[in-house]
Formats: structure tokens, C-alpha cells, sequence
């Protein structure tokens, strides 16, 4: 298990997603290519996979796609936007994406942003 699978935790495959949204791989694929989700390859198998924490109460959360695109428009990576979302700031408390799970969207986007300067 590498660092980033760590520090995550809990990670869905995205027939597992699918499975979970209700909804088509096709679907899956269309929140990838929209940036609304990103994933990393992990595992033995190099799984394509996202954090569990992507998802609240059966849906997206609703915050996500507009904060990874501060993200990768900061020239942020998928796996360097994962590592940041979930990495502890004890300024907040806890991390970026736990912030974003509780509406504190403002405040991450900021931070984010900052991030490109």
C-alpha cells in the first residue's frame, strides 16, 4: 500500500461507484471527462479508483468539482489534488476534504487558490 492509498483510506472502484450512484459505467466515466471526480490507478492491479470520501448520502459531493478545478488549474495533478483534499491541516481542523463534506466549501477554494501563487 503506497502512501496516498494511506492516507485516503477507503477507496471505490468505479464499478463500485456506479453501483452506488445507481447509475451506467458510461455515466462514471462522463463526472471523470467532466473533472467533476478524478481518480488514481492503486492496488496490485492498478485499479482506477477514487476516495470514498467523493461520496455523501449517495451523490457526489456537491462542492468537489468546482474546488479540483482551482486545483488543476493550479497545475495540481490528480494524485497531487487527491494527496492535498486529504491531507491533515490543523488549521482547520482536519483536512480539505472533510471541510468540503461539512459546506465549509468558501474557505477550502480559498486555500486552494492560494496555492497557485
Amino acid at each position: 500500500m503506497n502512501e496516498l492509498q494511506k492516507t485516503v483510506g477507503q477507496w471505490l472502484t468505479l464499478p463500485d461507484l456506479a453501483e452506488i450512484l445507481d447509475v451506467d459505467i458510461r455515466a462514471i466515466h462522463r463526472l471523470l471527462d467532466e473533472r467533476a471526480i478524478i481518480s488514481v490507478r492503486i492496488g496490485e492491479r492498478n485499479v482506477r479508483s477514487i476516495p470514498a470520501d467523493f461520496i455523501l448520502d449517495g451523490a457526489v459531493v456537491e462542492s468537489l468539482k468546482g474546488t479540483l478545478s482551482v486545483l488543476l488549474d493550479a497545475a495540481y495533478s490528480d494524485e497531487e489534488a487527491i494527496t492535498w483534499l486529504f491531507t491533515e491541516d490543523e488549521s482547520l481542523p482536519g483536512t480539505p476534504m472533510n471541510a468540503l463534506r461539512t459546506g465549509r466549501k468558501t474557505e477550502i477554494r480559498r486555500r486552494a487558490q492560494a496555492l497557485a501563487w
